[in-house]
């Protein structure tokens, strides 16, 4: 069995991680181990860039507090200004000692009320909780699943990212070692 060190505790996270390699690679077992570490980004960041990045040092230090795994994932939800609309979306970054894979989710324009609420502050999660009137939200369906009336759920929005992230490692042939990883 192969391990997965996640750095999130959100159980949609574990689900959509846990998911996304099983479809990737259904002839291997998996198991999900969570581990809590610093992004080193906002609590909400607010862009692309920055939330890359908050999904790649996320899988960093995983590989460092978890060094004996298989696999190293971190995600990142985030939101960016765009002509006038925020709009939000998450990254995942998976690594291994030899390749490192990134996905992204698509994207989606919140609510005023919501976006509102996170450029004073909120992150999304918690301005969702505000408008909509519910608790914990972010570890249920999330903004998607409350704005799609769970056509799409938080679950399979990260889970795809999840297997595209995945990419590299079902065709190593066509992604060699990155100078970072091969000095990981």
């Amino acid at each position: 069995m192969k391990t997965i060190v996640l750095a999130a505790n959100n159980p949609v996270n574990v689900q959509a991680t846990l998911s996304g390699f099983q479809k990737m690679f259904p002839e291997e077992a998996f198991r999900v181990e969570t581990v809590s570490v610093p992004s080193g980004v906002r609590d909400q960041p607010f862009s692309d860039e920055e939330t890359l990045q908050g999904a790649l040092n996320r899988a960093r230090n995983a590989a460092r507090l978890v060094p004996a795994a298989d696999y190293w994932a971190g995600i990142e939800g985030g939101v960016e200004e765009t002509g006038g609309e925020m709009a939000a979306f998450a990254w995942v970054v998976v690594l291994t000692p030899r390749l490192a894979g990134q996905g992204r989710t698509g994207a989606f324009f919140l609510p005023r009320k919501v976006a509102d609420l996170i450029r004073q502050g909120k992150e999304l999660g918690e301005a969702d909780d505000m408008v909509f009137d519910r608790s914990n939200s972010k570890q249920d369906v999330g903004a998607v699943g409350l704005l799609t009336g769970n056509v799409v759920d938080r679950m399979r929005l990260y889970e795809q990212a999840v297997i595209l992230a995945l990419v590299p490692f079902k065709n190593p042939e066509l992604y060699p070692a990155s100078e970072e990883q091969k000095e990981a």
